[in-house]
């Protein structure tokens, strides 16, 4: 054993208060604490450990920076002790510094090998950290130290399973379960670790032992979970060819008639996927649906897999039968076989048949489920017309649906998604209003009302309809959202902002939804530990597995790729922050507004909850409390020094991911061509080439990088250099010039606007002259080129940009082709229907709004 340091060495009274120090602080008499560690540290001011512990008290009382300053002075005045690393370990966890907070952990293991309460630390870290070896490393010391807890056996097994060694986890979970004596009835414990170890050997492919296991424990109910047994069962015996397999999914369909896995894996032991056509597969659903009538599953289904007129058959059974029932979310359900334009026109002449079936004659006595049958079909006929784009005869059919029934908000928020998808944000905004008015409490109508106005571009308006669900105490509806990390709420005010052209409050939106998954990620702590002492084995692996994809949710990859954008355009015009100063921005609205929000945030401050009593060890925790924010209008994130690193950070989880999603690889090239990354700008060329060689924006790109690779001086320096020029000229070849290139690009792809658009933007990088940019633009209004609203918006802000002679020409002709959209009028035109668009809605909330019950 090491000789204690002199500076460590206490005398037994001092020693004797350490140790009611250490009890103090575990039992959060953190003023007592502090006393006593006071008490020493006037003896003894050099010892490291008593002022570790005092940093330590006065971090959780709130005096976080003294507190630290003190931690760190403890170790370096006792670099050999386990308490002062084990110490500083806690404060960096607290603060999310991980990384440091295990090497903190491995020092204090150092002095200390045999501690469980770091050993059981640092294997959280690791996990969190995702180093699996050293996890095994870990979790194998600490089940030396206490092999007669349970969980350390089945965490030991993890620690391999999630290293990729299945086989020793197999053997470990062999040996446990060996090990074990007198295991009571009903042991739920007991029960997800035969569970787990049975999915072990499922990856293994030991389907015949699995099976074995989970029969041997199903009879004799050691197992609890009768439905994961059903399941197992089913999914063993289809991998091993069981004959019993079909037997065994059919008793899963029987038990829950709804869920489409079920029938999915009945129809995969047919050796049927989803989408073949199938004789036998089609007889096995009908026969469900005949055994079962009530379940929708298997007739739903059947529509997938049957064509012709078997199809059409089925489609007419299901399509009445939901709107005799006046199912809302029916053509939810049907648009997925759209896919096929043949199923397409007979789902449209079927609803069609069937509308002229149910209308209603004036000449009859009236049916009473004819009104509400024929309601919903012209519901299901607008969205079915405004999802095929013809949204005029979308229109029509709305009309003639509020005209029979005013009152039933779905039409209002039906004919205000046509108008969405026809271009008038107005007129949605004003539909959205009317249904709203219809069930003032319905907080569904309201969320989407706001989600409206933020489109149209009311950005405080929208804000009012939030704050009637909003706490009432919050400094602004938005900070309320904000903390209740609604991603709905802050993407569309983000790009609201972005539309209005208020970068940095965009920026700030964005920057918020990145640090809502970073809290995310980070909640994921406490499961390493809580899952292993309540053996939630087998969830515990698949949240392991969805925060590894976390990044993939579109809300973080939109998110992501509008702030690096951001950042982009103002490393590429610096001048562009500075002219984003929000004080000249603000209209006397968003003026007054700022105003009364600052007001409520001073308030909030200035009168705490009353009647609640402080605690007596006033314990405010390790994690650092959230700070004043010092920049509420983005302003310094939209300064940054670094911009495009900022949006390296924001992308760099991306990278990371085999998504597929083209925007990504292509944001990622942008940014890493302007920090001169080459090699991870060719990666993200490939990435983006691999998902579609011929998209307009990677037809950009690869112009980009031909120009850039070509300005270099010399090759990059090796090992990139020879990859570079070997990619470079698969890329984009050497005996191609770039008029060629972009010549051939527009022939292959001369009915395509995006692609059209595409070709016109080379042309400007190859300084084309201004007649032949706006003729190249113009082939996107030619008959044969598929133009939708989305292209021509970015056409017409194209040709704005480049400051055109042509942009008004350009937008007049869109204003005709696109006639019920608003966004191609004048700005004088645009401000009237702006205006008319406010007034609606102070006219509706005067005209007596029911507001939320309190």
């Amino acid at each position: 054993m090491s000789k204690i340091p002199p500076k460590r060495t206490l005398p037994s009274k001092e020693t004797t208060l350490f140790k009611e120090l250490l009890t103090l602080y575990e039992t959060r008499l953190l003023k007592k604490a502090l006393k006593t560690a006071d008490l020493i540290l006037k003896k003894f001011p050099e010892h490291g450990e008593t002022m570790c512990m005092k940093g330590l008290v006065l971090t959780h009382m709130g005096r976080r920076e003294e507190g630290i300053e003190l931690v760190k002075n403890g170790v370096r005045l006792d670099l050999t002790s386990h308490i002062c690393w084990h110490v500083f370990g806690l404060i960096q966890k607290g603060e999310k510094k991980y990384e440091e907070a295990l090497k903190s952990y491995t020092q204090a293991l150092r002095f200390d090998k045999e501690n469980l309460n770091i050993l059981r630390d640092a294997a959280h870290l690791q996990t969190q950290l995702r180093i699996y070896d050293g996890l095994v490393d870990t979790r194998h010391t600490l089940l030396k130290l206490r092999p007669t807890l349970r969980q350390h056996w089945v965490a030991l097994a993890v620690a391999h399973h999630l290293n990729g060694n299945l086989h020793e986890a197999n053997k470990i979970l062999t040996h446990y379960q060996k090990s074990l004596k007198n295991v009571t009835d009903y042991d739920v414990d007991h029960s997800e670790t035969l569970l787990y170890h049975i999915r072990v050997l499922e990856e293994l492919g030991e389907f015949s032992e699995a099976l074995a296991m989970l029969d041997t424990n199903a009879k004799s109910r050691s197992i609890v979970d009768r439905t994961a047994i059903m399941e197992y069962r089913a999914r063993l015996l289809s991998k091993i060819g069981s004959d019993e397999a079909e037997h065994a999914w059919r008793i899963l369909v029987e038990h829950n008639p709804d869920c489409y896995d079920y029938y999915r894996g009945y129809l995969s032991n047919q050796g049927v996927e989803m989408g073949q056509e199938s004789p036998k597969a089609l007889a096995a659903l009908k026969d469900f649906s005949s055994q079962i009538p009530k379940a929708m599953a298997s007739k739903r289904l059947a529509l997938s897999i049957s064509s012709g007129s078997e199809f059409k058959e089925l489609v007419v059974s299901y399509l009445s039968s939901g709107l005799n029932k006046g199912i809302p979310s029916l053509f939810a359900d049907i648009k997925a076989l759209y896919e096929d334009p043949t199923k397409r026109q007979t789902i449209e002449e079927v609803v069609e048949s069937l509308r002229e079936q149910f209308t209603p004659d004036p000449s009859t006595p009236p049916d009473s489920s004819e009104p509400t049958t024929y309601l919903w079909t012209l519901y299901f006929l607008a969205q079915h017309y405004s999802y095929i784009s013809k949204h005029d005869h979308a229109i029509s059919v709305l009309n003639l649906a509020i005209s029979h029934t005013p009152t039933l908000p779905e039409l209002h928020t039906c004919k205000a998604r046509v108008l969405k998808r026809a271009g008038d944000l107005f007129g949605a905004v004003r539909c959205l209003d009317e249904a709203r008015l219809l069930d003032g409490q319905d907080r569904f109508l309201n969320t989407k009302s706001a989600k409206y106005r933020l489109r149209a571009g009311f950005i405080e308006e929208a804000s009012d309809i939030l704050g009637l669900f909003t706490k009432k105490d919050a400094s602004s509806p938005g900070t309320d959202l904000e903390d209740m990390q609604s991603l709905l709420y802050l993407m569309e005010e983000a790009n609201a902002h972005y539309r209005n052209g208020k970068l940095n409050l965009a920026l700030k939106k964005y920057t918020a939804i990145h640090k809502i998954f970073n809290e995310i990620e980070d909640d994921q702590y406490d499961f390493h530990g809580y899952s292993m002492r309540r053996f939630t084995i087998n969830i515990y692996l698949n949240l392991l597995k969805w925060e590894n994809q976390l990044r993939s949710h579109p809300a973080y990859i939109s998110a992501a790729i509008a702030a690096s954008r951001i950042y982009i355009a103002v490393y590429d015009n610096p001048a562009l922050a500075a002219s984003q100063s929000s004080s000249t921005q603000l209209t006397d609205a968003e003026k007054k507004a700022k105003k009364k929000a600052k007001k409520a945030a001073q308030k909030v401050q200035e009168d705490p909850k009353k009647g609640t009593p402080a605690p007596n060890h006033e314990d405010k925790g390790l994690e650092v409390t959230p700070s004043k924010d010092e920049d509420p209008e983005g302003s310094k994130l939209l300064e940054a020094s670094d911009p495009l690193e900022q949006a390296a950070k924001l992308l760099h989880p991306l990278s990371m991911l085999n998504t597929n999603n083209i925007e990504v690889w292509v944001t990622i090239f942008d940014v890493a061509l302007r920090r001169k990354k080459f090699l991870q700008a060719v990666k993200a060329l490939n990435r983006a080439r691999a998902i579609d060689p011929e998209h307009p924006e990677l037809h950009i790109r690869l112009v980009d990088f031909h120009q850039a690779a070509s300005s270099l001086s010399q090759p990059p320096p090796s090992p990139i250099g020879p990859v570079f020029m070997d990619i470079k000229t698969t890329l984009f070849p050497d005996n191609l010039s770039i008029e060629t290139f972009n010549s051939q690009y527009l022939q292959r792809h001369s009915t395509s606007a995006p692609a059209i658009l595409a070709s016109a933007r080379v042309l400007q990088k190859l300084k084309a002259p201004p007649e032949e940019i706006d003729d190249t633009v113009f082939l996107t209004l030619k008959e044969d080129v598929v133009l939708d609203l989305k292209v021509a918006i970015t056409a017409v802000e194209y040709l704005v940009s480049v400051k055109s002679t042509r942009a008004e020409e350009y937008r007049a002709a869109c204003d005709t082709r696109f006639h019920l959209s608003t966004v191609f009028k004048t700005p004088e035109e645009l401000k009237a229907l702006q205006q008319k668009a406010l007034k609606n809605q102070i006219d509706s909330t005067e005209g007596g709004e029911v507001l939320p019950e309190s």
